[in-house]
């Protein structure tokens, strides 16, 4: 399929969609606001204002939030931290961003439920597939935290395999980059932006906007991404009516 049959035909309303059901995967950084660290009261309000505004209109939004705004754990090996036990402390970094991002939508009047990969009752439900799926078809939120529940995997590749099993449409990755570059556009000025992309290119060019677990994962179930920049105001919404945001990663 196109590139442009993927976005004209994702639209609102009553209007003939394409995806009914997607998996939002947002950076822990995105959280922090401008500094990329702890959480950002107006970041969260305004996250939550979008995705409250897709669901009202129909959308069934699924989220797995990354923890780097608190906690990363392959960093920390860099500091003397052991990388399972790191990465235990970067998913319960997911589990706090996650109930935090659950109460501010909330504040926007949709329901919002936290799953978590291990048991952690009674600050957030278990994680099953039928649970999580019956919050979306009862136009809720749920918010699914604790990566894989497994250290050596990223919450890009949590996202990707929970995309799989709700049976998503698109796993949507919002970032602070406007989609996916050549090299890091904040570092080297002289990125070039890629507007879609293979799954092989995006493999074979090592491109680090998601890990390659993630995209190789993707790739065999068929899931599209789409990797756009969640801080511009009104880019999900814009998204979400069809116009050409971010970059499409597909088959």
């Amino acid at each position: 399929m196109e590139v442009s049959q993927y976005f004209d035909t994702f639209v609102f309303a009553n209007d003939p969609i394409m995806y009914k059901r997607v998996l939002l995967k947002l950076s822990g950084e995105s959280l922090g606001g401008k500094a990329g660290k702890g959480l950002d009261t107006e970041s969260l309000k305004a996250y939550a204002r979008e995705i409250a505004a897709a669901v009202k209109a129909g959308l069934q939004v699924a989220i797995v939030n990354g923890g780097g705004n608190i906690f990363r754990g392959l960093q920390g090996v860099q500091g003397g931290f052991d990388r399972v036990d790191g990465d235990k402390m970067g998913m319960l970094a997911t589990v706090i961003n996650s109930l935090a991002l659950s109460m501010f939508l909330k504040n926007e009047g949709v329901d919002a439920v936290v799953f978590t990969s291990t048991p952690m009752e009674p600050h957030a439900k278990y994680y099953m597939r039928d649970d999580a799926v019956r919050v979306l078809e009862k136009g809720g939120v749920a918010l699914i935290a604790g990566g894989t529940g497994n250290p050596f995997f990223t919450t890009d590749s949590g996202a990707a395999l929970r995309a799989l099993e709700i049976g998503a449409d698109a796993l949507l990755k919002g970032t602070r980059v406007d989609g996916v570059y050549t090299a890091d556009p904040e570092k080297d000025p002289t990125a070039v932006k890629y507007d879609e992309l293979s799954f092989d290119e995006a493999i074979s060019k090592r491109l680090k906007v998601m890990d390659q677990t993630a995209y190789a994962l993707c790739a065999d179930g068929g899931m599209p991404i789409i990797v756009f920049d969640m801080n511009q105001s009104g880019n999900l919404t814009r998204l979400l009516k069809g116009e050409k945001v971010g970059t499409l990663v597909h088959p």
